[in-house]
C-alpha cells in the first residue's frame, strides 16, 4: 500500500468513498513506471500504483501511456495479468459509467440471467445516473439497455426492470401512496402494479416515509408482507428494491457477505469513490468482522492485496 497516500495533508476526506485522488499525481511518473512493470510482468507495481489512484487520474494515466509509447495501456496489462485479478484491475480501469454498463452486459450475457446484479445496479442509482449508463451501454455495445433487458426478462418482472431503467421522479401524496399499496394486497391476488408505478417514480425520501407509514398502519414490516404476497423473480425484485430505499448500504454489504469474486469486484469498485466506507460500516453491523479482515479469509496474493487497497483499512 502506497504510504504517501496516507501522509497527505491534502485529500479530500469529505467524501463516503476510500479511493480518494492521489495527491501527489504525475501522471508521467506513474507511466514509466507502469511501463517497466508490464516489462517486467511485475503486477504488484500495477497494482500500488492503480488502487491508489482515483479513476479520473486512472484515465490519464491510459491516455499519457498511450501517448509516451504508442501503445495501449489494457492491451498490455492483458498480457501480464489473469484471473480475478486481471478482471479486478480492468474494472478498475472503465471510466464509471462504462463500469456500470459492462456490468449489466455482463449480467444478461450467456444463458441465463443474473437478476440480482440488475437489481443492484438498477435500485441503487439515481434517475439521472440511469440514463447516463443507457447512453453509455448503447455507445459501447451499440444496442439499446431497455431493448436488451426486456430480451432477457419476462412477465412483472420485465415491467419492473423496464420501469428501473426508466426511473424517474414524480410528486405524489405520502398518504395516497401508502392507501394504494396497502389496498394493492387486500384482494384475493396481491396487485404488483401500485407497487412497480410508486417505487420507481418517487424520490427516495418520499418513499422512506410511504414504506414506513405502510409498517405503521399493517402494523407489520414491509418485506415479509411482500415475501408473502408475491412469488418468484417479481418477490425477488420488489424485495431488493425495497430494501435498497430503506438502506442501501446495507442491501450491499448482504451482497458482499457470499465473497464471490465477480460480486466483491463490482460492487467495491463501483463503489469506491462514492459510499464504500458505508458499506464498510454496514457489513461489520451485519457480520460482526470487518470488511477488510474478512476478505483476508477468501482471497491471496495481489488479487488480494488490490481488494484491500479498494477497502483502504480495517474497521
Amino acid at each position: 500500500m502506497d504510504l504517501q497516500y496516507f501522509e497527505s495533508h491534502t485529500m479530500c476526506w469529505g467524501t463516503l468513498g476510500t479511493v480518494r485522488p492521489y495527491s501527489n499525481f504525475h501522471p508521467q511518473r506513474d507511466v514509466k513506471q507502469i511501463h517497466e512493470a508490464l516489462e517486467k510482468k511485475d503486477a504488484t507495481t500495477l497494482v500500488r500504483i492503480l488502487t491508489n489512484r482515483s479513476n479520473a487520474q486512472r484515465q490519464a494515466i491510459a491516455k499519457t501511456f498511450k501517448e509516451a509509447t504508442q501503445q495501449d495501456l489494457i492491451a498490455g496489462m492483458k498480457k501480464v495479468l489473469s484471473g480475478d485479478l486481471e478482471a479486478l484491475m480492468l474494472e478498475l480501469m472503465m471510466p464509471p459509467l462504462q463500469h456500470e454498463a459492462h456490468r449489466l452486459q455482463q449480467a444478461m450475457a450467456g444463458l441465463g440471467t443474473d437478476e440480482e446484479t440488475l437489481l443492484e445496479i438498477l435500485c441503487t442509482r439515481s434517475s439521472k445516473e440511469l440514463r447516463d449508463i443507457s447512453s453509455a451501454y448503447k455507445e459501447m455495445y451499440k444496442k439499446d439497455l431497455e431493448k436488451e433487458a426486456k430480451g432477457e426478462t419476462s412477465g412483472d418482472f420485465a415491467k419492473l426492470i423496464v420501469a428501473l431503467i426508466n426511473k424517474e421522479d414524480v410528486a405524489g401524496l405520502v398518504q395516497r401512496d401508502v392507501e394504494s399499496l396497502a389496498a394493492s394486497l387486500n384482494g384475493k391476488k396481491a396487485d404488483v402494479a401500485p407497487w412497480i408505478d410508486i417505487l420507481t417514480s418517487r424520490d427516495s425520501n418520499h418513499l422512506n416515509r410511504v414504506l414506513m407509514g405502510l409498517e405503521l398502519e399493517s402494523g407489520q414490516m414491509v418485506i415479509p408482507v411482500l415475501e408473502k404476497s408475491f412469488s418468484g423473480e417479481i418477490r425477488l425484485g420488489l424485495s431488493v428494491l425495497v430494501e435498497c430505499i430503506q438502506n442501501p448500504g446495507m442491501y450491499l454489504a448482504k451482497r458482499l457477505t457470499g465473497m464471490k469474486a465477480p460480486i466483491v469486484q463490482g460492487i467495491m469498485v463501483s463503489h469506491s469513490e462514492e459510499d464504500l466506507l458505508c458499506i464498510r460500516v454496514a457489513f461489520l453491523k451485519l457480520t460482526g468482522t470487518s470488511l477488510y479482515t474478512t476478505l483476508q479469509n477468501y482471497f491471496k496474493g495481489d488479487h488480494l492485496e488490490a481488494l484491500l487497497a479498494i477497502c483502504r483499512s480495517e474497521d
